[in-house]
């Protein structure tokens, strides 16, 4: 496994981790539960969009890795 594949791999991991977080955060019952997992969620955001300019660096150094 490249790279690259690793890191859209994490990249794909982390979107789906943050949308159990929402979902978690939207169903939740107890308000600072709900604030944790929104929050938490808000922090994976950061993280993810970090992942995916990572992600447009290594394709555009390596254009063998697009797609």
């Amino acid at each position: 496994m490249t790279i690259a594949s690793n890191v859209k791999t994490t990249l794909a991991t982390l979107k789906d981790i943050e949308a159990q977080l929402s979902a978690l955060a939207l169903n939740s019952l107890d308000e600072e539960a709900k604030r944790v997992f929104h929050e938490t969620a808000l922090t994976f955001e950061h993280v993810k969009k970090d992942i995916q300019s990572r992600v447009y660096e290594l394709e555009r150094q390596e254009p063998q890795y697009k797609g």
